[in-house]
């Protein structure tokens, strides 16, 4: 299958690989011509390549997209209050991205005044702003925007950002004891008090000052912020969505992806409007919720999840579409390629076709799945194994 007859781009080919296409899996190889794809399949140019890399029999996916990763807060923070600089944090997960497979980040970064969770509003615009301002990361960076819409000053410094048109995704969340995640109050105490390192008193401090909040004031406060986001053009989801009714109102306040529904009631009530509905890829590499909601595999069999999230964890983005679902490997590869990419409106990746942008990795599944080679707008970004698919 090929696009073009001539180009004066530099071209690429890999071959001797299997070739996972949306709809099947082909011998064959993949062949670059710039930042696009030329030939898929049997690649006819080879004799006009300036570089040859053989697959060696691995499989070529294309690059995975992820649009809810929170783990650069890791590199910021090895340690809670151990605060690391910030393009060296972003340098580092860049490279921590690129070798779990993710050609495209979307950062999901949390507006929202936790301390004790080295969190804040003023950071998170930081943050923000060192995404916005690099130009040598290997990866795509993104932003995604997560609003705490509990705390008035976490929803001004949001807006404030999507005003200025940063995000290209943006989320409402409102972390409340008795709702959502925290269904059960003691789970709440947990998250906050355990892991957090909360003393009894702060985690009940803070569950009576979010608990005071009328669910009219966290409402207007979804709205304010969807409709920016919507004005800025940024896609809009929802976090943690708890049942049926509170996807009817989201769903008709704009809310386009449905981020880690509760309950199976909930995604499939999310799925009949039309949301498309995202949860953890580790979630599904552990076999369950950390939380005790919704497990990944009971939305898969129910048929009602589209995406896959890497959420704090990037390796299991790519050990995701491995896990044994009773499905096809292209429609499981589905969830963290092409399905993200319709998600937030990039036509131009997520699959190997013709004409589609060469971000592309060269994988070996077994015994598990890790990323040999990978491509990012047709360029080499990484090699893991020098003494594997040598070019020539």
């Amino acid at each position: 299958m090929s696009s073009l007859t001539q180009t004066t781009e530099p071209i690429r080919a890999i071959v001797g690989g299997r070739v996972v296409t949306p709809d099947s899996v082909i011998d064959g190889g993949v062949t670059i011509a710039g930042d696009r794809i030329v030939d898929v399949g049997d690649v006819e140019r080879v004799a006009d390549a300036e570089t040859v890399i053989e697959a060696d029999g691995r499989l070529i996916v294309p690059g995975l997209i992820d649009l809810h990763g929170d783990d650069i807060e890791r590199h910021l923070f090895p340690r809670s209050g151990a605060r690391m600089d910030t393009d060296l944090a972003l340098a580092s997960a860049d490279r921590a991205t690129i070798s779990a497979g993710i050609t495209t980040k979307f950062h999901a970064i949390a507006f929202e005044m936790d301390e004790e969770d080295d969190r804040s509003p003023e950071l998170a615009t930081t943050i923000t702003d060192a995404i916005a301002d690099a130009d040598d990361l290997l990866a795509d960076h993104r932003l995604h925007a997560r609003c705490e819409v509990t705390q008035q000053h976490s929803v001004d410094a949001a807006l404030e950002v999507i005003e200025r048109g940063g995000p290209d995704l943006v989320s409402v969340m409102s972390h409340i004891p008795g709702k959502g995640q925290f269904r059960d109050v003691e789970a709440f105490k947990q998250y906050y008090q355990v892991d957090n390192d909360r003393t009894l008193d702060e985690a009940e401090a803070l569950i009576e000052d979010r608990s005071s909040l009328s669910m009219e004031t966290i409402r207007e406060r979804v709205d304010r912020v969807i409709e920016a986001a919507h004005g800025a053009g940024a896609v809009t989801a929802s976090h943690d969505d708890e049942n049926p009714a509170e996807i009817h109102r989201l769903n008709a306040a704009g809310v386009d992806v449905s981020e880690y529904p509760i309950t199976l009631e909930t995604a499939r009530a999310a799925a009949d409007a039309g949301m498309a509905t995202a949860m953890g890829a580790p979630n599904l590499v552990r076999g369950e919720s950390q939380w005790g909601n919704l497990a990944t595999a009971d939305a898969i069999d129910a048929s009602v999840l589209d995406i896959l999230v890497a959420d704090y964890h990037p390796p299991s983005l790519l050990a995701a579409p491995f896990v044994d679902t009773g499905e096809s490997l292209p429609r499981r590869l589905r969830r963290v390629t092409k399905a993200p990419a319709e998600a937030v409106g990039l036509s131009d990746r997520g699959r190997i076709e013709a004409g589609a942008r060469a971000d592309l990795l060269v994988v070996d599944p077994d015994p598990a799945p890790t990323v040999a080679r990978a491509f990012v707008a047709g360029q080499p970004v990484y090699r893991a194994d020098p003494t594997a698919g040598g070019d020539r």
